[in-house]
């Protein structure tokens, strides 16, 4: 069963999309807590986008695994990282147990990885929220599509990849979306500055949030506070963000334009799925 795809910008000029990313972002948040440490270790736009590609390498082999060279390949192709700055993320993903060497492999030279099963766990798991979300924005069956075709998923998210590693949008954030998506946890830290927002007033200037100190923004992140401390000042003179009263003691507000940015880019990783997504179900 085919379903309509939504373009960016009948995602990003729709009247729910506050409310369904904020959801989104809460669910996110709630899956770093519950588990920080997998979480952590996608913690940077470089690394995500890491996760993306590998994750494609592995659906798309056919027999499912990740062949370290082809990893540092499509990486160094990219230009999404440095050829040791991807074979130390390779072996950190081992490290941590969120791969595995493959023990049974016939060519010991090439020593293929698979993902741990909580790894596809988390990548199935992101690709749901999404899903959701855009099923909220239309109405639409896309959960029940996946649940409905256990393939869905392995046809998918190569798609995805493709696409992350080949938007500029993506690939190159800009202006204050740029200060935090390369920090370590900066995805968390805007996440949970947007999540604390109990409504979005299109019209207002100055939006206030519900964060009051630094602190709270932290936590559980392998993240200084003084780092964090210099993002946010950077931030502000930008005019993206401030303090009504005494930083750190009073309530932090952020710009209408970095809450567009925020929801711009969410906007553009949504109709990436749903493109990937139409095309996998349609097969």
């Amino acid at each position: 069963m085919a379903h309509v795809v939504l373009s960016f910008d009948e995602i990003v000029d729709h009247a729910r999309l506050p409310e369904l990313i904020r959801r989104q972002s809460g669910a996110l948040i709630g899956a770093f807590e519950s588990d920080p440490r997998p979480t952590s270790v996608f913690a940077t736009q470089q690394r995500w986008l890491m996760a993306h590609a590998a994750f494609g390498l592995y659906f798309r082999s056919q027999h499912n695994r990740i062949v370290p060279s082809d990893f540092l390949n499509l990486v160094e192709h990219h230009k999404v990282a440095s050829r040791n700055t991807a074979d130390a993320f390779i072996k950190e993903m081992v490290q941590y147990g969120l791969a595995r060497p493959v023990e049974d492999a016939h060519d010991k030279r090439t020593r293929p990885i698979v993902p741990s099963h909580e790894s596809l766990q988390q990548i199935s798991g992101w690709l749901m929220l999404h899903l959701a979300t855009l099923d909220g924005l239309d109405g639409g069956t896309r959960m029940q599509m996946l649940h409905a075709g256990a393939d869905i998923l392995p046809r998918t998210q190569p798609l995805i990849a493709d696409a992350l590693l080949t938007t500029p949008s993506i690939r190159e954030p800009v202006q204050t979306f740029a200060l935090f998506t390369w920090l370590n946890g900066g995805g968390i830290v805007m996440d949970r500055i947007m999540t604390s927002i109990p409504q979005i007033d299109p019209a207002a200037d100055c939006i206030p949030t519900g964060i009051s100190s630094v602190d709270s923004l932290i936590g559980g992140l392998v993240l200084s506070r003084s780092h964090l401390v210099r993002k946010l000042r950077e931030a502000e003179a930008l005019g993206s963000l401030g303090w009504e009263g005494r930083p750190d003691r009073s309530t932090l507000w952020i710009s209408h334009g970095f809450w567009r940015e925020y929801a711009t880019a969410q906007a553009v990783k949504l109709a990436i799925v749903d493109r990937a997504f139409a095309a996998a179900a349609a097969r």
